[in-house]
């Protein structure tokens, strides 16, 4: 950290006058401000919302010490600069000494089934599915439980593309109806 005798100086009877802190603000984002969220940009990976956040409390900081700083020098700069990179690092280091937070929609994702609801859910599934063809039910097996693409189901069925595609719209729609009645039912 800069020590304050380090500091670059301006002359102390700017430090009575009202429209200083604006023409210092106003001066030091002229002269800096560009170079200064470029630079906080690449500590903050990208993340320029953070990076502006960043940039406009270095900002605050330096008006704060405004007296003391010159905002015309090359050398208010690196202070600049020193400031912003500690702010990431604070920001960093407090992100990493605080559990995650949690929202409401994030535990949801974040929770595993209930194996028993699985359980209900796959001899549904199987009940449903003993009412269909078999032909529909061969191409279901091989289009959702093995992965194979139509083409390849198509070669192992010894089957047209369009017919696999056919018996599956059908079984699909077949099997929607029936768990649609069945959840009715319950």
């Amino acid at each position: 950290m800069p020590r304050w005798q380090d500091l670059p100086r301006v002359v102390p009877a700017r430090q009575h006058d009202p429209s200083h802190g604006d023409a210092f603000s106003r001066t030091l984002y002229e002269r800096h401000g560009a170079v200064l969220l470029n630079f906080v940009l690449r500590l903050c990976n990208g993340d320029r919302y953070r990076a502006e956040d960043i940039v406009q409390e270095t900002a605050i900081r330096a008006w704060q010490h405004r007296e003391i700083l010159d905002p015309t020098s090359d050398r208010v700069r690196t202070w600049l600069f020193t400031v912003a990179r500690r702010l990431v690092i604070d920001q960093y280091r407090a992100r990493q000494a605080r559990p995650n937070e949690v929202g409401d929609g994030e535990a949801e994702e974040h929770a595993e089934p209930d194996p028993a609801e699985r359980v209900v859910t796959l001899q549904a599934v199987l009940e449903v599915m003993s009412e269909l063809t078999e032909p529909q039910r061969e191409v279901l097996i091989y289009t959702y439980y093995l992965g194979y693409s139509v083409e390849q189901t198509a070669t192992a069925l010894g089957l047209a593309p369009g017919t696999v595609k056919s018996r599956a719209h059908y079984a699909i729609r077949a099997l929607r109806a029936s768990l649609r009645d069945g959840a009715a039912m319950d």
